[in-house]
């Protein structure tokens, strides 16, 4: 139903561009930073022991994870999970990785206003995106509009968490190069490029994500339009 040419040109056709650009930045990024030693010779676990002794960041546990660059802070379970190249490698791109996911405990630990409200979307995330297909297949399928509209009313919720989700990576890497700075770890020029480059990466991944919940948005709003208008 969705699948036309409108669909294939203005939302599937862009998503797998940005999408394919990202994740070539990330994986050109990390390919070439975690080649790169960092000055201090320090691995991801050490990494994160230093912003635990001379920072504010509050120490929590750390646990390994399989795959690479699945690296995570888990708010559930206050724990932050490494993979194990970030952990066991004295690279630039692990001093990044662990900075940005020790970000992300900073947000919890001082009660980030946007972190807060990311979290109060996750209930809803969870469910959202199938109540929204349901509701905009019923509404073409029985012609009510008003059911199409309410499934467009649940993506919408999906876009407004992908919105919010790109301010709060961002500042989490803002946070990341303070927290470096603060423990001492960014030691040269190379220091601080890789890991501001590595950082600018993943944070396109965010941004594809967000400009395509956008672009999907937009079209089941005109998908609705248009039928409201013929019914």
């Amino acid at each position: 139903m969705f699948f036309d040419t409108n669909y294939l040109l203005l939302v599937m056709l862009p998503t797998l561009i940005l999408s394919g650009l990202a994740q070539m930045y990330v994986r050109s990024a990390y390919a070439k930073w975690t080649q790169a030693r960092n000055s201090r010779g320090i691995n991801g676990v050490e990494v994160a022991q230093a912003i635990f002794q001379r920072t504010n960041v509050r120490p929590i546990n750390l646990q390994g994870t399989p795959g690479e660059l699945t690296d995570h802070f888990d708010p559930g379970k206050n724990v932050v999970r490494l993979s194990a190249g970030v952990a066991e490698q004295p690279s630039v791109a692990s001093m990044a990785i662990v900075a940005h996911e020790l970000g992300h405990v900073q947000q919890y630990q001082t009660g980030s206003a946007l972190i807060s409200a990311r979290q109060f979307l996750v209930p809803a995330v969870r469910f959202s995106p199938m109540l929204a297909s349901i509701l905009l297949i019923a509404g073409f399928a029985l012609q009510i509009s008003g059911l199409a509209w309410a499934g467009v009313a649940f993506f919408a919720v999906t876009t407004v968490f992908a919105l919010l989700t790109l301010p709060v990576e961002l500042d989490a890497s803002n946070r990341a190069m303070k927290l470096l700075d603060e423990a001492g770890l960014l030691a040269s020029d190379e220091d601080r490029r890789g890991a501001r480059s590595v950082l600018n990466a993943a944070a396109a991944t965010y941004l594809a994500a967000a400009l395509t919940s956008v672009l999907q948005l937009l079209y089941y709003v005109s998908l609705v339009s248009r039928r409201s208008r013929r019914s």
